[in-house]
């Protein structure tokens, strides 16, 4: 079987959402994984996130989010 739709993620194993304690960090996640399942027009389609595990500022990310 085929995934149906997918976000990868450069993150270790076990941690899909982001690190403990972390929730901006998990936040970006989600809301870039919701956006991949409304956006996704066709079967199999695969996002591949920008983000690495711990060097982002997604403090930041989420901010730019907001303004724009």
């Amino acid at each position: 079987m085929a995934v149906p739709r997918g976000l990868i993620l450069r993150f270790p194993f076990g941690r899909p959402f982001g690190a403990p304690g972390s929730p901006e960090q998990q936040r970006v996640v989600l809301e870039d994984a919701l956006e991949v399942l409304a956006t996704a027009t066709e079967p199999g389609r695969i996002v591949a996130s920008p983000y690495r595990w711990r060097r982002e500022d997604y403090g930041a990310i989420l901010a730019g989010r907001r303004e724009g």
